[in-house]
């Protein structure tokens, strides 16, 4: 079934039947929009079938690109912002009716068998028969979406408020050339202090923390189709090949391999 924006944010309210294990809706988000923070009474899984869609809680940052999806929990505050116009699939899932699946968001990556479960599914009336072929696809979404692997496309946030500002900031003109001193003179603390408190709070050190921003920030740049060169030179790298490395590092491909796949 196809929906309009409000229907992703107020879908609790639009679909009440509580008998159909899972929902499978599909729409289109123009680029540059936001949908604003909601949560969901039903876990779901977001697949954006073109463009980019960043996601954010209190937690953290996703970045999901065209052809991965994010799972979001039942109950989890999030915000939505497309980055170019997003043609988008979503599985909907009734508590207590899916394999055990994490409790927080992450993003995955989607198998050829349950990209075509998908096609199916969006296609099936509401009020779907629990029987025959029906029912068969059903049952074969909540078994498939358990074997789908995680990928490292998210960004921890810190509890710790003025950590978390200057976090946020940071990821709003991510660049490499930031370096942990200044940060933890901002915070008035020594180096010392700083890592330590940066670790606990995120599971990341700061560098690792700085280049996982990065290369998230990269995603959509390289999506809309600006160069490695120029990507990379964007967000303060002395050089593409400097660039690529971490982001190979992390993504186990380069940027043009990642994109191509």
């Amino acid at each position: 079934m196809r929906m309009g924006h409000r229907f992703s944010v107020d879908i609790d309210k639009y679909f009440t039947d509580r008998t159909r294990p899972v929902l499978a809706l599909a729409g289109t988000y123009p680029a540059s929009h936001r949908v604003r923070p909601h949560r969901h009474r039903r876990s779901q899984l977001f697949c954006p079938l073109t463009g980019m869609m960043i996601a954010s809680t209190s937690q953290g940052t996703w970045a999901v690109p065209a052809r991965r999806a994010l799972w979001i929990p039942a109950g989890v505050r999030h915000e939505l912002r497309a980055q170019g116009e997003v043609r988008m699939q979503s599985l909907y899932f009734e508590p207590d009716t899916l394999v055990p699946m994490p409790d927080h968001c992450q993003v995955v990556d989607v198998s050829p068998l349950m990209r075509s479960l998908m096609d199916e599914a969006v296609a099936l009336p509401v009020r779907y028969s629990h029987e025959g072929r029906s029912g068969a696809l059903i049952q074969l979404i909540q078994y498939e979406i358990g074997t789908l692997p995680e990928l490292p496309l998210s960004l921890p946030l810190p509890t710790d408020k003025n950590l978390a500002r200057l976090c946020r900031k940071f990821m709003q003109h991510p660049t490499a050339k930031d370096n942990i001193d200044d940060w933890a003179a901002a915070l008035y603390l020594s180096r010392r202090t700083f890592t330590r408190i940066f670790r606990r709070e995120t599971g990341l050190s700061f560098v690792a923390w700085r280049q996982q921003a990065c290369v998230l920030a990269s995603l959509p740049m390289l999506a809309s189709g600006t160069s490695v060169t120029n990507t990379a030179l964007d967000l303060g790298y002395e050089n593409p090949a400097a660039f690529t490395t971490v982001f190979k590092r992390i993504l186990n491909a380069s940027p043009k391999e990642y994109l191509a796949h």
